[in-house]
């Protein structure tokens, strides 16, 4: 890898890991945590890439990305960022960022994205809108669009790129994942969103609704809800004024199309619910929303966005415990976004203090259709991605009173047991390995008293991937005496 990279973050530690990390490559690394200092090397003439975080404290990092590009448009820019939501991403799109990566990043990941930049020095792109960068203010800040697995990464992605398209979208996705808020963020996160926005049900399915939608989206968006719920005259008619808006006289105010049906719209294809035609009208661009047991890492995100949006609705201010959130982690929830979104607002209104505990969101669980089946808790954990724990080290991993691994095995055969005939959401493996590396790294710190240097050392690990995996878990660090 070849070439001169400017980094601009404020985070002291992730300017040092990518400085040495670009340095062992070849390239030649000037960092800085000021934007103002990352656009006076720009305008030198200084860099052939550059690796930004949004928020800055001089600024936010996409909002340069223009002006970087009137001075330098062949200096290709990689937006790193811990906004992990839609706008982000549309947004790093529409400002034509060589690539947009969330935090935590994958330093493997930053590296090839880096060695492509430099290899493509001469990037053709298309001109900025009249005006410049195009700014989303009229996005609705509350969307629970928020996520950093790579599911819901890929979907933003996916998203931004077809966002102006002139092609059809479907959404598809179980009842409860957002499908309805993404088929908005369609419209109103587009050059669209002046226009009007209209809605088709089942309920809607006569002619005269169809004409109302199509005047009123003039120029716009209809979203056409669970096609395959509509009877098959409805979807016939539906065939109709989509063939009308597509052969109208004025084709550059036709509305666009957005629809939005269920996991496997080709299944209700195959079993005739939807019909074959009106398939493939709507199946332009077809967008998948995973379910949230598919991203486990995101729930406690996005409840905590919940109980603040709550509190911002005047309801009481609450927080997660540290064991309500391990059960939080390890529930099915069947009802997606949409249960979570409902306890939540229900738990900020009931709990009897600032903190939910365990017993309020349990019974809040089986107010919801059953209690999440959990492990025993052995070791005591905070915000994690299941709740089995190893017991605390001592004579068990030496043979004293009974192996580890028997304790583990007996916490693993319950929590299967506990599932009943079906199994645990997809992604234990990981849950599993994150949730013993919680505690262990506690109980490993707490015994050097904080020092990360001698952590790493005890735990043979590198001290920088000590300091990864301490971010990932969200585990503070203070230096302690430790107590005798």
């Amino acid at each position: 890898m070849d070439g001169t990279v400017l980094i601009a973050d404020d985070d002291r530690t992730i300017r040092t890991v990518l400085t040495q990390a670009l340095t062992r490559a070849g390239c030649r690394v000037h960092a800085t945590g000021s934007l103002a200092q990352l656009t006076k090397w720009v305008d030198e003439g200084r860099g052939d890439l550059v690796i930004t975080d949004v928020m800055m404290p001089d600024g936010n990092g996409i909002d340069r990305i223009p002006e970087i590009r009137e001075t330098r448009p062949d200096l290709p820019v990689i937006v790193i960022s811990a906004q992990n939501t839609i706008v982000t991403a549309i947004r790093a799109t529409e400002a034509e960022a060589f690539e947009y990566l969330p935090k935590p990043f994958d330093l493997p990941d930053l590296m090839a994205k880096a060695n492509q930049a430099l290899s493509r020095r001469v990037r053709k792109s298309d001109p900025l809108p009249e005006g410049g960068a195009v700014t989303r203010d009229s996005a609705d800040p509350t969307m629970p669009l928020i996520g950093h697995a790579p599911a819901m990464q890929a979907l933003f992605r996916m998203v931004a790129r077809v966002l102006n398209a002139d092609l059809p979208v479907l959404i598809a996705g179980e009842p409860g994942v957002g499908k309805t808020i993404i088929a908005r963020s369609f419209h109103e996160l587009s050059d669209r969103r002046e226009r009007g926005l209209a809605f088709l049900t089942s309920a809607d399915a006569g002619d005269e609704a169809f004409s109302r939608a199509a005047e009123k989206a003039r120029g716009g968006t209809i979203v056409i809800e669970n096609p395959a719920g509509f009877d098959q005259a409805a979807q016939a008619r539906l065939i109709g004024m989509i063939e009308s808006i597509e052969a109208g006289p004025d084709r550059a105010m036709a509305p666009r199309i957005v629809a939005t049906t269920g996991p496997e719209p080709q299944a209700d294809v195959a079993n005739g619910r939807l019909r074959s035609d009106l398939y493939y009208r709507l199946a332009g661009v077809t967008v998948s929303v995973p379910p949230l047991r598919a991203r486990v890492d995101d729930i406690l995100p996005l409840a905590a966005h919940l109980l603040a949006r709550a509190a911002s609705q005047g309801l009481p201010e609450r927080s997660l415990s540290d064991e309500a959130a391990s059960l939080l982690r390890v529930h099915a929830f069947p009802g997606n976004v949409r249960e979570l979104e409902n306890m939540m607002r229900r738990l900020a209104l009931t709990a009897s203090g600032a903190a939910i505990s365990e017993a309020e969101l349990r019974e809040a669980l089986s107010q919801q259709g059953g209690a999440a089946p959990a492990m025993p808790v052995v070791a005591a954990t905070t915000a994690s991605p299941a709740t089995v724990s190893a017991p605390s080290p001592g004579p068990a991993m030496t043979g004293g009173t009974g192996r580890l691994s028997d304790s583990v095995e007996a916490h693993l055969q319950r929590y299967f047991d506990l599932h009943g005939d079906a199994l645990p959401p997809p992604g234990l493996y990981d849950r599993i390995l994150r949730e013993v590396e919680r505690p262990l790294l506690q109980v490993a710190l707490d015994a050097t008293g904080g020092n990360q240097l001698k952590c790493a050392d005890l735990l043979g690990i590198n001290r920088n991937t000590l300091r990864k995996k301490l971010t990932e878990l969200n585990i503070e660090v203070t230096r302690r005496r430790k107590l005798m």
